[in-house]
C-alpha cells in the first residue's frame, strides 16, 4: 500500500499510520481502544495517529449504532475510512478503467461490458474448488472469503442467526468503477451463487456508498425441505 507523502506528515510515523488505516480497512470502523489492542499500541499513541488521519481527511468519526452503545457512560466513537482514505488502496487507475468501459459500451454495446464483468470475476469459480481442497477446515463461504481477500477485498464471514451467513468485503478494488458500471457487482454476486449452488442476495455495496459490501448467503436447503417444498 502506498500513501501520498504529503498526506501522512511525519515520515517516522507513516508505517504506524498505515497499520492503523489498514486495520480499519480490514476490520471495519473501530474504536481507539480496539485499535490499540489490535495493533499493540498505547491508547495515547493511537489517538495521536487518529488525530492526524482525521485532520488529513483519511478517517471520519462515527457514532456507534444504538444496539452497540448500550451500557453506562458515553459510548466510544468509531473511526471509519473516508472515500479519500479508500482512494489510497489500489484505485490509481479508476479513471482509465472507467474510460475503457465507456468506450467498450459505446462501440460494442452493453453485452460486451457484461462479458468483461464475467471474465473479471472468473477467478471466483477458477479458484473455489482448489481453495476448498487445500483448506478442508474452511466452510464454502469461508473459502470464498479467503479467495476475495487474496484479491484485495479484505473479506470475512459473519453468522446470521437462523438465516445463514453473510460475506463481508471491507474493501472493493473496483468500487469507483462499479458505481458507474453495476455489471461488475452483478457478475460477482452471480458467481458467488453459482459456486455455492444457491441463491444469494447482495445487501449493500461500497460502490453505492455503503461502508462495506455485504452478501446474504442463506443456509442450504436440506433434501427433506426440498421434498416438502415440492409436495406443497
Amino acid at each position: 500500500m502506498e500513501f501520498d507523502q504529503g498526506k501522512l506528515v511525519a515520515a517516522g510515523d507513516q508505517p504506524t499510520r498505515e497499520r492503523v488505516v489498514r486495520s480499519i480497512l480490514v476490520n471495519g470502523p473501530s474504536t481507539a481502544a480496539a485499535l490499540a489492542e489490535r495493533l499493540d499500541l498505547t491508547p495515547a499513541a493511537v489517538r495521536r495517529h487518529l488525530d492526524h488521519l482525521l485532520e488529513e481527511g483519511m478517517l471520519e468519526p462515527r457514532e456507534p449504532r444504538a444496539a452497540a452503545a448500550r451500557g453506562r457512560g458515553r459510548p466510544a466513537k468509531l473511526f471509519a475510512l473516508t472515500e479519500s482514505g479508500r482512494d489510497h488502496f489500489d484505485q490509481q487507475y479508476d479513471d482509465l478503467a472507467a474510460q475503457a468501459l465507456r468506450f467498450l459500451s459505446e462501440t460494442a454495446g452493453e453485452g460486451a461490458v457484461r462479458e468483461f464483468a464475467n471474465r473479471r470475476v472468473a477467478f471466483i469459480e477458477e479458484r473455489f474448488d482448489d481453495t476448498l481442497a487445500t483448506n478442508p477446515h474452511l466452510s464454502p463461504v469461508e473459502a470464498l472469503a479467503q479467495i476475495f481477500t487474496d484479491e484485495g477485498y479484505a473479506a470475512s464471514v459473519r453468522d446470521l442467526p437462523v438465516v445463514g451467513e453473510q460475506l463481508c468485503q471491507q474493501h472493493c478494488p473496483v468500487s469507483h468503477v462499479a458505481h458507474e458500471f453495476p455489471q461488475l457487482c452483478e457478475a460477482e454476486t452471480e458467481a458467488i451463487g453459482r459456486v455455492l449452488g444457491r441463491h444469494v442476495q447482495r445487501l449493500a455495496t461500497i460502490a453505492h456508498g455503503d461502508g462495506v459490501c455485504t452478501t446474504c448467503i442463506p443456509n442450504p436447503v436440506s433434501t427433506t425441505e426440498k421434498k416438502e417444498q415440492v409436495t406443497t
